[in-house]
């Protein structure tokens, strides 16, 4: 369970916010939004420059639930994404009474990938619901090496005069709902990713997906203790995948074992559905 399930999504009201947008035939680039009286801007790989992106989270439907038509929509744009996840979910919901949920939820997950189209999919072997600071430790080696193995590989298919521009995602380190396992995999993915940053300046940017504070003005104690969502300031990015919404769902519904959380996020989420948050960190 990834404990994402009724959660909004951010509004992108907010102003002194870097936002962007899918692009449409009537948004060219830098043009004007005119509904959210801002520059709209479309994220694309540019240039010589190859966008290569490690999704990074605990769960197997973390970045389908989360911020997955950010990650969709950096694919359309010519980035590759490699997908991590450090558990595949035993301790997830089972409706269907399935005797091996593992891995009935990790061809779930590797379907989800597909729609999204994750270059590759790799799982580094803890169980969900088990994830602590000795875990934290090893897997932000792990992924370190496993980030490093895969730059290895791509930079062997560049062509002349083409370079890296390497990024992270994960979730906001408060785990958002405050799930242990969600604050291990994204402390792991921040700790691997200032590793490698220290002896290679192709690493970038490491974003958070969060939750802004119109949308979780104050604490949450449902559940865990679930902290309240993030000042405008804290928050450095919104993109604005709303143009993919039928993809989105698809992958949403890709975790069918985990439906009774999916159709509580696009429920919720509405016509908001594809708007999403980041703390951005370099």
């Amino acid at each position: 369970m990834n404990g994402f399930a009724g959660l909004n999504l951010p509004n992108s009201s907010k102003q002194g916010i870097a936002v962007f947008s899918a692009p449409t035939p009537s948004l060219p680039k830098e043009s004007a939004d005119p509904a959210a009286g801002r520059a709209v801007s479309t994220a694309s790989v540019t240039g010589n420059n190859m966008k290569l992106i490690f999704g990074i989270f605990a769960h197997p439907d973390d970045e389908a639930f989360g911020p997955s038509g950010a990650l969709l929509m950096d694919v359309k744009n010519g980035a590759l994404l490699h997908l991590i996840t450090l558990t595949y979910g035993g301790a997830g919901t089972n409706p269907d009474n399935h005797e091996n949920l593992v891995a009935l939820r990790e061809r779930e997950w590797r379907n989800a990938g597909q729609l999204i189209g994750a270059s590759n999919m790799h799982f580094l072997g803890y169980n969900d619901g088990e994830l602590n600071n000795l875990v934290l430790i090893e897997a932000g080696k792990k992924i370190a090496t496993l980030v490093q193995q895969v730059v290895s590989e791509t930079e062997k298919h560049l062509t002349d005069g083409e370079s890296l521009e390497i990024e992270f995602m994960t979730s906001d380190l408060n785990g958002i709902t405050g799930h242990i396992d969600h604050i291990v995999a994204a402390r792991a993915a921040c700790w691997a990713f200032y590793h490698l940053k220290e002896t290679d300046p192709r690493f970038t940017r490491i974003r958070l997906s969060c939750i802004p504070k119109s949308n979780l003005p104050t604490h949450n104690t449902h559940w865990l203790y679930m902290e309240a969502g993030r000042d405008e300031s804290e928050i450095g990015e919104v993109i604005d995948a709303r143009q993919y919404r039928d993809e989105i769902i698809a992958i949403m519904r890709a975790h069918h074992s985990q439906r009774g959380d999916g159709e509580t996020h696009i429920a919720q989420r509405g016509d908001a559905l594809g708007l999403y948050s980041f703390i951005v960190k370099t």
